[in-house]
């Protein structure tokens, strides 16, 4: 393949890219913001049910459907608990993650079977993983000014995202984890940082939920951080299996993991961050 054929490739890419993203951002904007809150939880339980389905297609492709299924209504038992304001009943929900699988693979034991135990595992970290930080989303929106936080979440997540991509591409040398993301550098991380606390001022210029301090500082750099390692912990998953993408399902942006693999180690961040400045 030639280089004109690969830009021609990474032209079309990025025009989809961006097309979706003009597409999507009006929708989660409303959605988001003064939607009404079913359909928020609506489209948060569609995002943790086809991550976890593209979790367990590229980690743990051979688990058997009944325990895959059986998580499926579990972490939607979860929402509808959520949804109802029955908080209280979300850890025996999250323990359930773990013991159904269990009780599934000792009826369904012939003999001893290590792999059976690694199923167990990959059928607890996906929920894990992937569904209960996006519950996160629905405890932060019920805080005062939630919307806003989670409209702040983003603005930090996208700002860190594109940061990094661009000035990686433009100013990075130094590699940052080549085994995991061969594409990544360290230029592009401090990039991402950087973009992320210019858009935590733009935001702040038009919504004053917080007043800028050490503390507000210290949080958005902890959410970019940890966004780009969630970034790059996705990458490891996604190398280990020898997949390129999660899904097809966002047009130039692979699936619904590849979008949110840095909210999902950002979102315990901000609500603990959030939970702690209620609670003091």
């Amino acid at each position: 393949m030639g280089p004109a054929k690969i830009w021609e490739d990474k032209s079309k890419m990025h025009l989809k890219r961006w097309l979706t993203g003009i597409i999507a951002v009006p929708i989660l904007i409303f959605l988001v913001g003064p939607g009404p809150r079913w359909a928020f939880y609506i489209l948060i339980y569609s995002a943790s049910l086809i991550g976890l389905m593209e979790f367990y297609k590229t980690a743990a492709s051979h688990l058997p459907k009944r325990i895959r299924w059986s998580n499926y209504l579990l972490t939607l038992l979860l929402f509808v608990i959520l949804y109802l304001r029955g908080i209280y009943y979300a850890p025996f929900i999250i323990a359930l993650w773990a013991l159904v699988p269990m009780i599934f693979s000792m009826l369904s034991f012939h003999s001893p079977d290590t792999q059976s135990t690694g199923d167990i595992g990959k059928a607890l970290l996906g929920p894990i993983y992937v569904c209960l930080p996006l519950a996160m989303l629905l405890l932060i929106d019920r805080y005062p000014n939630g919307n806003i936080w989670i409209f702040f979440l983003l603005t930090v997540i996208f700002a860190t995202d594109t940061g990094a991509f661009y000035i990686g591409k433009l100013f990075g040398k130094h590699k940052l984890y080549e085994a995991v993301s061969p594409g990544k550098t360290w230029e592009g991380a401090i990039g991402g940082l950087l973009a992320s606390l210019i858009a935590t001022l733009l935001f702040l210029q038009i919504l004053d939920i917080h007043r800028l301090n050490l503390k507000l500082l210290f949080l958005v750099l902890a959410l970019s951080a940890s966004g780009q390692i969630g970034d790059l912990v996705e990458s490891m998953l996604k190398r280990n299996h020898g997949v390129k993408d999660s899904g097809n399902i966002l047009p130039g942006h692979g699936g619904v993991l590849d979008r949110i693999d840095s909210l999902l180690f950002a979102i315990p961040i901000l609500y603990v961050y959030l939970s702690f400045s209620i609670c003091l």
